[in-house]
C-alpha cells in the first residue's frame, strides 16, 4: 500500500474544518438568543426554535448519513453538504424575521448533520493504521474543541459585533473546506451498495428522531407532559422510533444498519459515546450557565473561562494518538483514565460556591479536557475495531447519531433538574428564615435597619428586607442545585470505568483503511 503522503494530511485539514463547522454552530447560537430576540422582535419561545430546528435536522441526517454517503458517493455527500452548510450560513445571516430564520437553520442542520459522520468516515478509510491514531487525534479536536469555543466565539461576537455574524463567519471556512474537498478527498476503490429510498423509513425517522429531539429541546419550556404538544410530540416519537427499528431490520438494504448493534464492543461502545455526548454537552452547558447567572460573569469572561480546557484537550489529542499508534497499552486503559478524570472534574466543581472566582475553575477545566482528551480517540478505536471497512460509514452514523442524543438528553434533564432542584432546595432553606431563628431574624433586623437609614417607611424596609433575604436564599438553594448536578453527571462516567471490563477479550486494534481511488 502507497502511502498518501502530503495529500492525506491536507484530508485531515479538510474534514476538521467541516467537523469543526457543524460541531461550533451546535453551541455558538445559544449565547446570541437575547440580541437575536431583540433585533427580530422575537418571544423567547420563537427564539428558541433556531436551536431546536437546527439540532432536529442535525440528527435526521447523521441518521441518514451513511446511506447518502453510499449512494451519492463520498466526495460528492461531503462537498454537497459543506455547500448547503455555507449557503443556509448567509441566509441565515441575512434573515429578516425569526421563522425565516428557524427556516434556514432546519437548512442549515440538514447540511451540518452530514459533515462530522462523513468525515470521520474519510478518515478511518483513508489512513494506514500506523498513522490514524494521529488523525484521528487531529480530528477529534474539532469534535471535542468545538462545542466548548462555539460559547466563546458567540460570546465575542455578541459583545463586539452583531448576531449576524455569528452565521457569515461560516463562509470563509466553508469555501475552503468545499475547495480541499474536490481537490484532495477521493473516493474508496471498495464501492458500498445503496438501496433504494425507503420513504416510509424516512418518514419514520423524521418523527422518531426529529420528534424526539424537539421533546429534549422544548420539553421544560413547554412544561413537560403537562403540555398536549409535548403529548403529541412524544406519540409521534414512540411509534416513529419503534417503526423505524421495524422497518430497518425488515429490509435487506436498510437506511441505518442497526445488526451493527448485534456486535459486542459497538454496541458497548455506542453506549459509552452516549454517556460522552451526555457529560461533554450537560458540562458546557450548565458552567456558562452558573457562572453568567450566579457569579455575574458575562459571555466574553465566561468563553475565556472554558478555553484552558478546550486547549488541554487540544494537546491530549496528538499524544494519545501517538501513543495509540505505539500499541504500548489497550485503548480500554487510556479510556478508563479519561473517564476518571472527568469524574474528578465533575466531583470537584461539586464543592462550589459563591466566592467562586475564574481561577476555581482553572484547574478542574484543566482535567476535565485532559480527561477528555484521553476518551474519545481510544473509544473510537474500541467502538469501531470489529467492523469491517464498508461498515464503517453506517457505524459512524449510528455512533454520531448516538452521540449528539446523549448531548441532548444531558441538557434536557440537567435544565429540567436544576429547575425542580431548585425549588426543593429552596424549600428547606425556607424553612429556616423565620424571626423565631435567632440568625434570619437578626439578618432581617440588619437589612431592616439599612432601608430605614435610606428614607424608607418601615413597612416598606421590612418588606424589602425579606425579598433581600429570599434572594439570597434563591441563590444559594441554586449554588446547592448545581453542586448536585456536577456529582450527577460525573456518577455516569463512574460508572463507565466498571463496564469497560466489556471489552476485555481479543486485542483491539485500529479499523484498517481501504485503497483510494486516485483521480
Amino acid at each position: 500500500m502507497k502511502k498518501l503522503g502530503f495529500d492525506k494530511w491536507v484530508v485531515v485539514i479538510t474534514v476538521t474544518t467541516a467537523a469543526l463547522l457543524q460541531t461550533i454552530d451546535s453551541s455558538i447560537v445559544n449565547v446570541t438568543l437575547n440580541q437575536m430576540m431583540g433585533n427580530l422582535g422575537a418571544s423567547l419561545g420563537d427564539i428558541s426554535w433556531v436551536v431546536t430546528g437546527y439540532a432536529a435536522a442535525s440528527a435526521v441526517m447523521i441518521t441518514m448519513s451513511g446511506w447518502l454517503t453510499a449512494k451519492l458517493g463520498r466526495r460528492n455527500y461531503f462537498a454537497a453538504s459543506i455547500i448547503l452548510f455555507t449557503i443556509a450560513s448567509i441566509f441565515c445571516g441575512t434573515s429578516t424575521n425569526v421563522w425565516e430564520l428557524v427556516f434556514f437553520r432546519v437548512v442549515q442542520g440538514i447540511g451540518g448533520g452530514g459533515l462530522l459522520t462523513t468525515a470521520q468516515s474519510i478518515l478511518i478509510q483513508t489512513f494506514p493504521k500506523e498513522d490514524l491514531g494521529i488523525a484521528n487525534a487531529i480530528f477529534g479536536m474539532g469534535v471535542i474543541i468545538g462545542p466548548s469555543i462555539g460559547p466563546t466565539l458567540g460570546g465575542y461576537i455578541t459583545d463586539n459585533l452583531s448576531w449576524n455574524w455569528v452565521f457569515y463567519i461560516n463562509i470563509p471556512f466553508g469555501i475552503l473546506a468545499t475547495f480541499l474537498t474536490y481537490t484532495y478527498i477521493k473516493e474508496p476503490a471498495e464501492k458500498v451498495m445503496a438501496g433504494k429510498m425507503d420513504w416510509l423509513a424516512l418518514i419514520l425517522l423524521i418523527m422518531g428522531i426529529g420528534g424526539l429531539q424537539i421533546i429534549l429541546e422544548k420539553g421544560h419550556e413547554e412544561d413537560w407532559f403537562d403540555s398536549t404538544f409535548i403529548i403529541g410530540m412524544s406519540i409521534a416519537a414512540v411509534v416513529g422510533l419503534i417503526g423505524f427499528i421495524w422497518r430497518q431490520l425488515a429490509v435487506k438494504m436498510p437506511i441505518l444498519d442497526l445488526r451493527l448493534l448485534k456486535q459486542r464492543r459497538f454496541s458497548v461502545g455506542t453506549l459509552f459515546n452516549f454517556i460522552l455526548g451526555f457529560g461533554l454537552f450537560a458540562s458546557v452547558f450548565i458552567i456558562p450557565v452558573f457562572c453568567q447567572t450566579i457569579l455575574g460573569f458575562t459571555a466574553s469572561q465566561t468563553g475565556l473561562l472554558l478555553m484552558p480546557g478546550s486547549l488541554a484537550t487540544g494537546m491530549m489529542m496528538p499524544i494519545v494518538g501517538g501513543l495509540l499508534s505505539k500499541n504500548y497499552i489497550s485503548p480500554i486503559w487510556y479510556a478508563a483514565i479519561g473517564f476518571l478524570m472527568f469524574f474528578g472534574f465533575c466531583f470537584d466543581l461539586s464543592a462550589i460556591s459563591l466566592v467562586a472566582g475564574p481561577d476555581y475553575f482553572f484547574w478542574p477545566l484543566i482535567i476535565r479536557g485532559i480527561g477528555m482528551g484521553l476518551i474519545f480517540i481510544p473509544l473510537t478505536t474500541i467502538t469501531l475495531s470489529d467492523l469491517k471497512t464498508i461498515e464503517i460509514p453506517q457505524g459512524s452514523a449510528l455512533t454520531n447519531m448516538i452521540r449528539q442524543l446523549g448531548g441532548t438528553f444531558g441538557t434536557a434533564i440537567m435544565t429540567t433538574y436544576i429547575s425542580t432542584r431548585t425549588m426543593f432546595h429552596a424549600s428547606r432553606l425556607g424553612d429556616n428564615v423565620s424571626l423565631y431563628n435567632p440568625l434570619s431574624a437578626e439578618r432581617i433586623r440588619q437589612y431592616t435597619s439599612l432601608f430605614l437609614s435610606k428614607g424608607d417607611a418601615l413597612v416598606t424596609a421590612t418588606s424589602k428586607a425579606y425579598s433581600v433575604l429570599h434572594g439570597a436564599v434563591i441563590k444559594q438553594a441554586l449554588v446547592m442545585t448545581y453542586a448536585d448536578a456536577f456529582l450527577i453527571i460525573g456518577a455516569f462516567f463512574l460508572i463507565c470505568v466498571p463496564l469497560l471490563l466489556l471489552f476485555i477479550g481479543k486485542k483491539i486494534e485500529a479499523p484498517a483503511h481501504t485503497e483510494m481511488v486516485m483521480e
